[in-house]
């Protein structure tokens, strides 16, 4: 049996989507019970969708994109660190009190957005928990390479870009839409693969935790 634990969110037709998003859909191009050879599927959404890495590209015009990023930023050892219910933005006094180590290089923060998964609404939420740009600045200035979230944006859906702006101009490699609802809090193994596209910002990914062998 498996120890990996899958901290990805499954893309279906109920998966809540940024507004203004196309959505997310899965046409059947050919299929087997209609006469056809094989099964082939075509996918169409954007590539901010569910379970998703931001490259600098996203808002820095000249910044890497997902194809040039490196990848042990996303594959290694991480802290699970996990913010208390009734904090709703997560500043640098929340990162402060959490008590991160000073050698920590890769972050995921579980909060309260987690059990919005589990229930999964088919609506997108505008109230979620989301980081400051003070608290980006904090992630930047502590060496953190790679920083996790758990619902589909880094920063409070009305607030403008300088959030997301701070962490990619300082090179943090930032992965949105996890769901962290089964995960206690300490170190894990991180494995996290996007899709390599050319030219791209973002890229859907595949993300799993692996517990830490003694």
């Amino acid at each position: 049996m498996s120890d990996l634990i899958d901290i990805s969110v499954t893309i279906g037709e109920d998966l809540p989507i940024w507004p203004g998003s196309p959505g997310f859909r899965l046409e059947a191009l050919e299929r087997m019970d209609e006469g056809d050879e094989a099964n082939v599927s075509q996918l169409t959404c954007d590539v901010h969708t569910g379970t998703h890495i931001d490259a600098p590209r996203h808002f820095v015009d000249d910044g890497k994109t997902v194809d040039q990023i490196p990848l042990d930023a996303l594959v290694g050892l991480v802290l699970v660190a996990r913010v208390p219910d009734e904090i709703d933005t997560i500043t640098a006094e929340v990162l402060n009190d959490l008590g991160i180590p000073n050698e920590t290089d890769r972050l995921l923060l579980h909060t309260q957005n987690s059990t919005l998964w589990s229930r999964y609404p088919a609506s997108f939420q505008q109230d979620y928990v989301a980081l400051s740009p003070d608290a980006a600045r904090w992630v930047v200035d502590h060496g953190i390479r790679c920083l996790g979230v758990d619902y589909l944006s880094v920063q409070h859906y009305d607030d403008g870009p300088e959030t997301h702006q701070i962490l990619l101009e300082g090179s943090v490699v930032i992965i949105e839409g996890l769901n962290l609802s089964s995960v206690p809090a300490g170190w894990w193994e991180l494995c996290c693969l996007p899709v390599k596209l050319e030219e791209a910002e973002a890229a859907l990914a595949r993300a799993a935790l692996r517990p830490l062998t003694v």
